[in-house]
């Protein structure tokens, strides 16, 4: 599966994020809209991570999904 599906089914994928980056607000959420880039950027931003282990955290995450 592509990151597509995560942007296609954003509504439902959020609370999953919201999960496991708790840091990140409602208003976070709605502003990265499923965009990758968006989401890394506010990763680094809200938990003070080099852009290298923001996209780790998230390429783990996303392979532990079932999706």
């Amino acid at each position: 599966m592509d990151w597509n599906r995560v942007e296609g089914n954003w509504k439902q994928v959020k609370g999953q994020v919201k999960e496991k980056w708790g840091k990140l607000t409602d208003d976070d959420l709605t502003a990265i809209n499923g965009r990758r880039d968006q989401l890394e950027g506010k990763i680094q931003e809200r938990y003070g991570l080099a852009k290298d282990q923001a996209k780790k955290e998230i390429d783990d995450w996303y392979g532990s999904q079932s999706w």
